[in-house]
């Protein structure tokens, strides 16, 4: 949802106890769901999970103490974002079916997704000249550390935002993560470079930066590190735009088989048969099979006897014949 799926919340077992499943949205690593799932699991009669890649908070919690918007305030305060559970399918406006809402999650993921290649291409394209000039002596023509500085401004300012930006969220709640070092170690860099161009010798005409494998003494004030700020920024863009386009594509595969389960089922109540979404089915509940039609969740055949296919759990194409007794599984 982090890459961001709508959610969806169910009553678990229990009296008072329910589950809901939240989108979490502003996570950039594995520390960043462990520090959401530690501050969830703080509060009172509260039992949460935390999935980094699927940007998902499975939260088990007591409903006479705790809701749903007091969840969704303490992900929030530790500096992240999270959605409420959309309204069950019955619920939804007519025709709807949650379509708006999965749209609405959707073009969040296209408009980060967009963003973060707008920044990796501006990256690519400003560090590699400032990283050629630094490492080839013969492309240091007079000035050519001004135009380094030029370039790399754009790069440490406008691409490097987002880390940034998380580092300074991440700084208010008193946490550090891995933007904090990126952030740092770039900005660091930027800064030295500056201060080396504007009060040190490094600036001046003629100024040259030759490429050496061994630590040489000097007194630092004539070193620039532009090359370090943009070429670490692209490089970490790179890693973070092919890990988000990555787990997009496998998003939307799962979707797609999500999709391939049965939506509603044929309940059998008081010998009155119910259609109602599956998500609603309930321990106990009895409900009907016909020809050709998917089983919607794991059960005990009771009545009737046909062929499965349950080709996703054997693999073999054959349908299994099945009466009653026999446990069946869902699609």
């Amino acid at each position: 949802m982090s890459a961001h799926s709508a959610t969806t919340a169910t009553t678990a077992a229990g009296a008072d106890t329910a589950a809901v499943e939240l989108a979490i949205g502003g996570m950039t690593c594995a520390s960043c769901a462990a520090r959401i799932e530690k501050k969830l699991n703080r509060m009172d009669g509260v039992e949460a999970t935390v999935n980094y890649a699927t940007e998902k908070a499975k939260v088990t919690y007591l409903g006479a103490d705790v809701s749903v918007e007091d969840l969704i305030a303490t992900v929030e305060a530790t500096g992240y974002t999270a959605r409420p559970p959309a309204p069950p399918a019955s619920t939804a406006s007519p025709g709807s079916n949650g379509t708006a809402t999965a749209g609405a999650g959707a073009e969040s993921e296209d408009d980060g997704l967009t963003s973060l290649r707008q920044r990796l291409i501006t990256a690519v394209l400003l560090a590699v000249p400032v990283i050629a000039m630094a490492m080839v002596p013969a492309l240091q023509f007079d000035y050519w550390q001004w135009l380094s500085l030029t370039l790399t401004a754009p790069v440490v300012v406008y691409a490097a935002w987002p880390f940034h930006r998380a580092a300074w969220t991440n700084a208010k709640h008193g946490a550090a993560t891995m933007d904090t070092l990126i952030s740092v170690g770039t900005s660091a860099a930027f800064l030295w470079s500056l201060w080396a161009l504007f009060f040190g010798t490094a600036g001046m005409v003629g100024m040259t930066h030759p490429f050496e494998l061994t630590i040489a003494r000097s007194d630092g004030a004539g070193n620039i590190y532009l090359e370090a700020a943009a070429g670490v920024t692209a490089f970490i863009l790179a890693g973070r735009y092919f890990e988000a386009r990555s787990k997009r594509k496998a998003g939307a595969a799962l979707k797609a088989l999500m999709e391939l389960g049965a939506k509603e089922v044929t309940v059998l109540r008081d010998g009155v048969e119910t259609t109602i979404p599956t998500a609603a089915l309930q321990v106990g509940d009895r409900f009907l099979v016909r020809p050709g039609e998917k089983i919607a969740t794991d059960g005990t055949v009771v009545e009737g006897a046909s062929a499965v296919d349950a080709s996703m759990l054997t693999g073999e194409s054959v349908p299994v014949e099945v009466t009653t007794g026999d446990t069946v599984t869902g699609a």
